[in-house]
């Protein structure tokens, strides 16, 4: 890995506050609230990317049984480190990750990074029409 950044599941090393911020202002958790962060970072794998500085400058969360499915969620590198190839770092991280070698499928949602996905094996859902979803409103 980059010597200028570090990765850990370590839950106790998140910076929730910075989690928080973040995720109230993107697309997909929009005023989601800080003890609903929580408790989605509680019932997950997490992720935090940290800089020499032991600043954290990214997250991400997977939910899986660890064999059949993995969900990858709540993905973010801060506006400041964008374009630096971090993404790229964290995502190869939990990628090879002991625990998903043997998971069949990991999924995913976005709005605007399927290039970026894309380079790590992800394609567009085969048969959509077998898939179902059922939202809580």
């Amino acid at each position: 890995m980059n010597n200028d950044y570090y990765i850990t599941t370590e839950k106790s090393r998140m910076d929730v506050d910075l989690i928080h911020k973040y995720l109230t202002k993107s697309y997909w958790a929009k005023g989601r609230s800080k003890s609903l962060v929580l408790k989605s970072m509680e019932n997950s794998i997490c992720f935090g990317i940290f800089d020499k500085s032991n600043n954290q400058i990214g997250f991400a969360r997977v939910v899986s049984d660890l064999v059949v499915f993995a969900w990858l969620m709540d993905v973010f590198i801060l506006d400041s480190y964008q374009g630096k190839g971090i993404g790229k770092i964290l995502l190869k991280f939990i990628f090879e990750y002991p625990e998903f070698k043997n998971v069949n499928v990991i999924g995913l949602r976005t709005n605007d990074a399927h290039a970026l996905y894309a380079q790590f094996g992800f394609e567009r859902i085969p048969n959509p029409e077998t898939w179902m979803l059922k939202k809580n409103t």
